[in-house]
Order: structure tokens, then sequence, then C-alpha cells
């Protein structure tokens, strides 16, 4: 198999599926479960396994990560998680009517009955998003569509983490639009960025998303207020 950061003639296509697949079908059922909220719990658990398979299916096909800067990944998630709860808490006090989508909140403890679903839902969704979720929206988000930006013909042309403000305000941008707190998921995307410019290192970016992530369920399952997640 030829290098993943030099494919060969006409796998270009195969390998933008590599990245974009996951994504797709994380997407994909994440609309389902906002479309039928009686799929919501099977749609969860669906998109949380399925995309995970596929990107250990496809897993040797990735750019290699870089796992260097670890300790600041941990540093900016932990900042992360300050700045995506305290910016939503502040713009909800000093503007109430923001426009953003208002989604049917989903509380797992008065869905379901048993104990045991409750806590084995919790623990898929809480170790989706802070092990999953990583992998997946920074392969998407922060290797593949960055450089993208900077190379559409073929983005293996573009290195990991080269210095672009139109890749760094493009990505933050389309990531904020999945995102219903889409004013402070620009912020935490611009943030994001930056670590990936001053390092080079998507695995610090996957760090801090995960970081990020677990603590904001930390939050979610302390206070009870299922709006961030």
């Amino acid at each position: 198999m030829p290098n993943a950061t030099q494919p060969a003639s006409g796998s270009f296509v195969r390998n933008d599926l590599h990245y974009v697949l996951p994504m797709a079908v994380f997407l994909g059922f994440t609309w389902a479960g906002g479309q039928w909220p009686a799929f919501f719990v099977s749609s969860y658990v669906l998109k949380t396994f399925l995309a995970a398979a596929v990107i250990i299916y496809f897993w040797r096909c990735y750019t290699p990560i870089r796992w260097t800067h670890a300790g600041l990944g941990v540093l900016v998630g932990i900042v992360g998680i300050v700045q995506w709860v305290g910016m939503e808490l502040v713009l909800l006090k000093i503007w109430p009517n923001y426009p953003r989508p208002h989604p049917e909140l989903f509380d797992p403890y008065a869905y379901f009955q048993s104990p045991l679903s409750l806590w084995s839902f919790t623990i898929i969704r809480w170790a989706g998003a802070a092990l999953m979720v990583p992998f997946m929206e920074e392969l998407f988000w922060r290797d593949y569509l960055w450089r993208t930006v900077q190379a559409p013909n073929d983005f293996h042309l573009a290195e990991v983490g080269e210095p672009d403000w139109k890749a760094l305000l493009f990505v933050a941008a389309l990531f904020a639009s999945v995102h219903v707190q889409w004013m402070t998921a620009f912020v935490w995307g611009l943030m994001i960025g930056g670590l990936l410019i001053y390092t080079r290192s998507l695995g610090a970016c996957i760090i801090a998303h995960g970081v990020t992530n677990f603590l904001l369920g930390a939050y979610v399952q302390y206070t009870k207020d299922w709006f961030f997640w």
C-alpha cells in the first residue's frame, strides 16, 4: 500500500472517503435522531459505534498522527471547558435571544426507567464524546479540511498544521456550523486551530478536544444542564 502522505494516482477519492465517511455517518445519525425523537437513543449508540468502526477500519490510511505537546493539549483542553461553558453562560445572560437552534433537550434521567439502561447510555455517550469524537472531528476538521483549503486538488500536498489564516477561519466557521452553541464553538475552533499551528501536532489537538469533551460531560452530570450535551 502507498504511503498515506503520498497517495498513488487515482486514489484521491478513496483518501477523501477515509476522512469524510466517519463524519458523514455521525452527522447522518445525528440528523435522524433529531428528526425522530423516539430514535434518539438508538441513533446515538449507532453513530458512536459505527463512526468508531469506520475510523478503525481506515486507520492505516490516515496521515500518521504526531503526539507531541501532549501536556499543552491537556492545558488547552482545560481552558476549553472554561471557555465553552463560561462563554455560553455569559451569552445567555447578556444576549438571551442570540440566534441559534433550540433543539429539544434530552434528559436521560427522565427517559430511562432502569438505572442499568441509564448508566449504560451515559457511559457510551460520555466515552464517545471524550474518545471517539476527538479522533473523528480532528481528523476531519484540522487534518483533512484544513489541508484541503490549502491544497484543493490534493490535500496531501499540504503539511499538517501549516499556518494559514484562511484555513483557520474557514475550518472554525464550518466546525461552528454543526454545533448548537455555534458562536462558542467558533471561538473554541480558533483556539484549537491556534494549537495546531503552534505545535503542528494533530495529537495535541485530539488530546485537547478529548479533555474538553470529558470535562463537559462531567459538568453536565454535575449540573444536569442538558443543553451542553
